[in-house]
């Protein structure tokens, strides 16, 4: 998707004040003068000024103009120094508590882990599974046993060829839904006891997961802008008792933070030189705003460590429950894991999606849902910074539909959460992402629902609520 030219200058100066070159306090050029020397028009130039205020990058003094604000780091995510421990895990309790208020009517989602169902092509999907099930043959269901339609999976190979990877339909196994190709490839590489390495906060299925396998995890701080922290994964590979890795490089559940290009090489040419298999969770890649996808670490694998898991639930069609993995070495015992549990996807569904990729326009869906996505990102930013209380910091993702915030300490945002309850608000307080409880003053906001009136006044009164705890302390 080609950016828009206030969006491009708006990257340029991001790139200037996060690399260093415009200090804090640095006066940007005015209106006028940025007008004249890039060429562009005045309402350009201000809809850029206003995506970097909107990104906690600038700010408006009045009369003056715009300035570099003093703190631009995006909210870090809180992980001691210390080399990483194994811990067990136990966060299902509270991880029910907090979903069971996403099932009420009424409620403002922003604590959903889903976009809006209207932003998804489901006439377009009920027409292509019209045309399955008119060609659905009893006698021939048993070719959509495990590994799956095979239409299918070769569409889902040429997807991965379109982004430089070279993976073979015969390495693809569909599941239903991306949390079974994850939990099955986790089931694939380790045992009970073993260690495993996740990001710090984590989204809390991996943690679900952990427990119930009777995994202990290994957390590993994230960094706000790059992912993962390199140094402590590099330490953590090292440990005997780590068998796996199981992490979101792009744009992660629940910060919404990438790994660089340049990140993933190294971490790839580590991984491979211990030999830990890698989980890679890559459910959000298709929900990049800017022009290029970020390649996955699957791409640099040489080895077949990687086992990499995608869906369409995020991007194309939530309710059909059609994820896969590209399991790489472990592909066989993947398999053989799938036929002895679910055994099969709805036969459906599958014919559905491998019609509708086939025929009916993915690609125009998918530029739209990254614009409307975008954009909504830039809103939700800019209500967020007027709405919540001076000192709160939130992350800038480049993709999904995830912001995430760090309030002043002082705010529980698990007590949080239950106050908004009362006025009809969910959100995912940040506890909920650590096994070790951690993130106490933090949320995960889910902005992808662009129409839903309720969105800018749930904001409101969450600020308003925050606030309210800073005053009581």
């Amino acid at each position: 998707m080609a950016l828009k030219r206030y969006q491009r200058y708006a990257e340029e100066l991001t790139a200037l004040i996060r690399g260093g070159q415009l200090a804090p306090g640095t006066r940007l050029p005015s209106v006028r003068e940025a007008s004249r020397a890039r060429r562009i028009s005045p309402a350009t130039a201000f809809e850029a000024y206003y995506l970097l205020q909107a990104r906690g990058l600038i700010e408006s003094r009045p009369r003056s103009g715009f300035f570099v604000r003093a703190m631009v780091k995006p909210a870090p995510a809180r992980g001691g120094s210390a080399p990483p421990r194994s811990r067990h895990v136990e966060v299902s309790d509270l991880v029910f508590e907090v979903l069971e208020a996403t099932r009420r009517a009424g409620i403002a989602p922003l604590g959903s882990a889903f976009p809006a169902a209207e932003l998804f092509p489901l006439r377009q999907l009920a027409r292509a599974l019209s045309i399955g099930m008119r060609r659905l043959d009893p006698t021939r269901i048993v070719e959509d046993l495990p590994p799956g339609n095979e239409r299918l999976r070769k569409q889902i190979a040429l997807r991965y060829a379109l982004s430089g990877t070279r993976v073979s339909p015969d390495e693809i196994i569909l599941t239903n839904g991306a949390m079974e190709a994850l939990t099955l490839s986790l089931q694939a590489v380790t045992q009970p006891g073993d260690a495993v390495v996740v990001e710090s906060p984590c989204f809390y299925a991996a943690l679900q997961a952990l427990e119930r396998l009777r995994l202990k995890a290994v957390e590993i701080p994230c960094d706000a802008r790059h992912g993962i922290d390199f140094a402590a994964l590099c330490t953590a590979l090292q440990r005997p008792d780590v068998k796996a890795c199981w992490l979101m490089p792009a744009f992660q559940n629940p910060t919404g933070t990438s790994m660089s290009e340049a990140h993933r090489r190294d971490f790839m040419r580590e991984l491979q030189r211990h030999g830990v298999p890698l989980i890679e969770d890559d459910v959000y890649a298709e929900l990049y705003y800017g022009a290029r996808p970020l390649r996955p670490l699957k791409s640099f694998d040489t080895s077949g460590l990687v086992m990499h898991c995608g869906s369409f639930s995020k991007c194309l069609a939530p309710g059909y429950r059609i994820g896969w993995v590209a399991g790489g070495l472990r592909a066989p015992e993947i398999l053989r894991a799938k036929m002895m549990t679910t055994l099969s996807n709805a036969v459906p569904s599958q014919q559905a999606l491998a019609e509708y990729l086939a025929h009916g326009g993915y690609e125009r869906h998918l530029r739209r849902l990254r614009r409307v996505l975008a954009r909504q990102h830039d809103i939700a930013a800019r209500l967020a910074a007027r709405h919540f209380p001076a000192g709160t910091r939130f992350s800038s993702p480049e993709g999904g539909y995830f912001l995430w915030v760090e309030f002043p300490e002082g705010v529980d945002t698990l007590q949080l959460h239950r106050q908004a309850l009362e006025h009809d608000i969910n959100i995912a307080p940040g506890q909920i992402f650590s096994a070790t409880r951690k993130f106490g003053n933090c949320m995960r906001l889910n902005f992808g629902h662009p129409r839903d009136p309720r969105f800018e006044p749930a904001i409101r009164t969450i600020g308003e609520l925050a606030a309210a705890a800073l005053r009581t302390r």
